[in-house]
């Protein structure tokens, strides 16, 4: 199951997973039809909106057995607000949707994944980096994090393992002007060692490996072409 696995690196993993011979549940706020996205023909389809524990719980009792979790959906980007708002809606919302959703996708999950199961959280380079102006989102990916690492403890021997993504070409950057998300992809091609922006697809490489090796767990896998090796971009 990938919760957020309609869009963008969530789409990645539910793809990287079905292409591996998985049958694959994406969840989300809504339902599409076959006709407005007929891509999601493969997968089964489940509404499950992070920011309500009891949605939650419904869509896993919907569910029922399953072998892995892969939560990759996150709040809006920018819709945390800034440190001095008038109040803390922003950020109370965004660790609403991200590290309490992961929490409890986590919680209603556990009971129902069969042995040699896992759980994957995706976080991303802000939690090493922070960055002025994001510091909901740094706080939401470290928090995730360290659950991670205490999940890998408390539901043993379920493994438990994060990925940490730098910057991915997707839909996420569709605020941004066509120059100016342009101008980000020549940046990061000319900066990283890798000499390219991430896809979805290198991500769901990674969930692959996270799901499949039965060895590894507690652990943070960071996928971003070398990222933390020089100056910041933006």
């Amino acid at each position: 199951m990938v919760i957020g696995g309609k869009t963008g690196i969530g789409l990645g993993v539910a793809e990287a997973a079905r292409a591996s011979g998985a049958s694959v549940i994406v969840a989300s706020r809504r339902t599409e039809t076959a006709e407005t996205r007929p891509d999601l023909v493969p997968f089964t389809q489940v509404e499950l909106d992070l920011r309500d524990e009891s949605s939650v719980r419904a869509a896993f009792q919907t569910i029922g057995a399953l072998d892995h979790l892969v939560v990759t959906a996150s709040p809006d980007l920018g819709s945390w607000g800034t440190f001095m708002d008038d109040d803390m809606r922003g950020v109370r919302g965004y660790m609403e949707g991200k590290f309490l959703g992961s929490w409890a996708s986590a919680r209603h999950a556990a009971p129902l994944l069969r042995a040699g199961g896992s759980i994957t959280f995706l976080t991303g380079g802000l939690a090493v980096r922070p960055k002025a102006g994001f510091a909901a989102a740094t706080s939401a990916f470290a928090a995730v994090e360290a659950l991670s690492a205490s999940l890998a403890l408390e539901l043993a021997p379920t493994r438990v393992n994060t990925i940490r993504p730098g910057f991915i070409d997707t839909d996420m950057w569709r605020f941004l002007p066509t120059e100016q998300r342009e101008g980000l992809r020549q940046k990061i091609a000319a900066a990283f060692p890798v000499r390219r922006i991430g896809q979805a697809a290198d991500i769901g490489h990674a969930a692959l490996f996270l799901m499949t090796n039965p060895y590894v767990t507690g652990t943070v896998v960071e996928v971003s072409g070398g990222e933390t090796l020089v100056p910041s971009v933006s």
